[in-house]
């Protein structure tokens, strides 16, 4: 099979602008739980932000505390803010380095820096450890692919995004953009 996409620098410029990241849940009440809640809701205001920052002071066993950081760089990175997004993710792997979530985010952090081959990697082995939103991992590892020049990956990738989440439009729209043919 031959796997071209159409348009693919143009479209991957605003791929690269956006990734998709995987927000940790945090339970138990307190400011560690809202940041929690305001990261699944797409928030990265400056009122977000602090709430993240005030909940790393509050005590709280080291998987909460690795999610708060993963949090704050999912925020942070959504603001463009990769220095500090990296520091978030860095630290939560120090903390948990079997959270995946905090290897998927890096990643893609990677990969929207066209670091692509270190967000692969990364992306990997969160997907190794398992996330519960793997729909993200695949679809910016299909980013990645894309920049790496291997365009049967990355369809691979995006078809795996959309059969996890089958309603997600990221995905859909990638998709139209490849051309599929039988050799």
């Amino acid at each position: 099979m031959n796997f071209r996409p159409f348009a693919a620098g143009a479209v991957l410029g605003l791929l690269l602008a956006a990734p998709a990241s995987a927000a940790v849940t945090v339970i138990g009440g307190g400011l560690a739980e809202d940041c929690s809640h305001a990261a699944f809701a797409g928030k990265a205001d400056n009122d977000s932000l602090r709430v993240c920052t005030g909940a790393l002071d509050e005590t709280m066993d080291a998987r909460d505390r690795a999610g708060t950081y993963i949090n704050r760089g999912i925020m942070r990175l959504r603001r463009r803010l990769n220095e500090e997004a990296q520091a978030d993710f860095d630290a939560a792997i120090a903390l948990e380095p079997k959270l995946g979530e905090g290897w998927v985010n890096r990643g893609a952090l990677y990969v929207s820096e066209k670091r692509y081959q270190e967000g692969m990697d990364d992306i990997n082995r969160g997907l190794q450890l398992g996330v519960k939103e793997p729909e993200k991992a695949y679809f910016n590892r299909a980013v990645a692919y894309e920049g790496l020049d291997d365009e049967k990956s990355a369809y691979l990738d995006y078809q795996q995004a959309l059969t996890l989440k089958p309603n997600w439009t990221l995905p859909q729209e990638q998709l139209l953009r490849f051309t599929v043919t039988r050799r």
